[in-house]
């Protein structure tokens, strides 16, 4: 029988407790509807040795959350990882490359539209000052390079002292408004093929739309130019997904811009998904007989 392991949060990492499992079986039924049995292992007890996954025929990461939270071990594992030529999907490369958001700016160069990104080894006061005199914006953005799930995010306006701010590298944007007004939207692809889209609004008077802050999400159809700017990032990053999620929301003049494309550790939404993950699932049996 084919053996497939799913990566799971960091036993010491409370923050997901109670929303991880319900993740996890929604992934096992989608799976073992394919014939694959599916253990479930933190991804922390493979940092450095990777034997414990040697067995297996195709390892998912896709709840490796709070890998953010010790980014050093994430990079180690991901190391070990491609030393070892698991069969990690996404390729341990991505996971390692994705892990950082500086990777925007280089499908920026690319030609991808990104929101204009200021990128900083350290947020001071100065740079959060300076970045409202350059772009005019009326609210920005600050979050660190390295996050998930509006880790350390910071919505700021003029004259607002900054307190709370990323350590480390991170990055500033203008805030989009249209997070509030129409939210942010997300396309999963499953082996290069479109699967479903979702739309994830905050509550009044939030900017985050993950579901811990109250998120309200909806399944909808993406119009040509949402499905033209998720296949160009795809394009642009030509590497063996098995998974995509890519997000995105409108700037100011009515565009698509990228947000993020989630290729490690990504909610699927398949409670929001038509075919209840059988894209997923085709594309898994896919992989597995390559």
């Amino acid at each position: 029988m084919t053996q497939i392991a799913v990566l799971t949060p960091d036993p010491a990492d409370k923050t997901y407790v109670g929303r991880w499992p319900e993740v996890l079986e929604r992934l096992k039924a989608t799976l073992e509807s394919t014939g694959a049995m599916v253990t479930a292992t933190p991804w922390t007890n493979h940092v450095e040795d990777a034997s414990g996954l040697k067995a297996y025929d195709l390892i998912l990461p896709v709840i490796a959350w709070g890998y953010h939270r010790d980014h050093g071990r994430w990079l180690k594992a991901c190391a070990t990882w491609s030393a070892a030529s698991l069969a990690v999907a996404n390729p341990a490369e991505v996971l390692r490359w994705n892990s950082d958001k500086t990777y925007l700016a280089r499908l920026a160069d690319k030609g991808v539209p990104i929101p204009p990104t200021r990128w900083i080894d350290r947020v001071t006061q100065d740079q959060v000052d300076a970045a409202f005199a350059e772009t005019d914006a009326p609210v920005l953005i600050v979050k660190p390079t390295v996050s998930a799930g509006a880790f350390r995010t910071l919505r700021l306006a003029p004259g607002e002292v900054l307190s709370d701010a990323p350590e480390g590298a991170a990055m500033i944007q203008p805030y989009l408004k249209s997070i509030e007004t129409e939210g942010e939207t997300s396309l999963l692809f499953f082996g290069g093929r479109f699967s479903h889209a979702v739309n994830k609004r905050p509550v009044a008077g939030d900017f985050r739309i993950q579901v811990q802050f109250g998120g309200l999400y909806r399944a909808v159809t993406p119009d040509a130019a949402a499905m033209a700017l998720a296949e160009q990032v795809l394009a642009a990053i030509d590497e063996p997904l098995l998974y995509a999620r890519i997000d995105m929301a409108r700037d100011d003049a009515g565009r698509w811009v990228l947000m993020e494309a989630e290729l490690i550790e990504p909610d699927f939404y398949l409670d929001h998904d038509p075919a209840t993950g059988a894209g997923f699932a085709e594309a898994v049996k896919t992989r597995l007989e390559t």
